[in-house]
Order: C-alpha cells, then structure tokens, then sequence
C-alpha cells in the first residue's frame, strides 16, 4: 500500500506544482505584450493555455481517484469506472504547441512538460485498468 501511494505522490506534486505554475502564467503574463501580437496569435495563446489547463485539471482528477482508492474512500474497481477515466484524449495527447516560435517561452514550457505528464498518468491509468480487469478476470475463472 505504501509503495502505491508513492507511486501516485511524485505525479500528484508535479501536477499541483504545475497547476500553480499555469495559474500563476495566466493571471500574471504581460498582457500589454501580448496586446501587441496579431489577432491569430492571441487565439493561440488562449487555445493553448485551455490545453494546459485541460490537461493538468484531467490529471488532478485522475490522481485524486487514485488517492481515495490507497485511502480506502473508493474500490479499485469504482477507480477504474468511466466516470473517473482520464478523459481528454485527443486534445490533451495532441504534443504540438512546444514548437510554434509564435507563442511565449513560457508557455511553451508548460505546454511541454503538461503534455509528458498527460501521457505520463495516461500510462499510469492504463495500468491501473488492466491490473482491475486481470483481478476480475481471475476472481471469475
């Protein structure tokens, strides 16, 4: 039990971490700067800090599951529901963003290390779920 919750604790104080961080961004940037960027760009920026946030809000959840399940709150098995699956898929495993030269460095940065922690729980959560359906599997046969 220990070891699990280890487990979970790493990718737990990343993620707060960089929750604070993109809120931190977001409210603080220059928006005098920003102002002085074409109107595409602007739309860009705000796409891609929704991805961030998208991302680290998906993982928070997920992550929160995980704790109620070493807490003895939740079952494994309620863990493992869609109702708490790690959703966001296609906008949230998309990795482009880090690239475009056109949005600020800090953002980039964010969006770079909010897209290796997504897929980082996404593997994580593939895991949990084949461990749920492996003791499901063996209770019946």
């Amino acid at each position: 039990m220990t070891s699990h919750t280890f487990f979970f604790n790493g990718p737990y104080d990343e993620t707060m971490a960089l929750l604070i961080e993109a809120r931190n961004y977001i409210a603080y940037h220059d928006a005098a700067e920003h102002r002085k960027l074409p109107p595409q760009v602007r739309l860009q920026i705000s796409y891609e800090s929704m991805r961030v946030t998208s991302r680290l809000t998906q993982v928070m959840a997920w992550l929160l599951a995980q704790k109620a399940v070493h807490a003895g709150e939740m079952s494994k098995e309620q863990a493992a529901s869609e109702d708490f699956a790690l959703s966001g898929g296609e906008i949230c495993s998309d990795p482009s963003g880090p690239d475009n030269e056109d949005l600020p460095s800090g953002l980039r940065s964010l969006l770079e290390r909010s897209h290796s922690l997504y897929m980082r729980v996404h593997r994580l959560d593939a895991m949990v779920r084949a461990d749920v359906e492996r003791e499901a599997a063996a209770a019946v046969g």
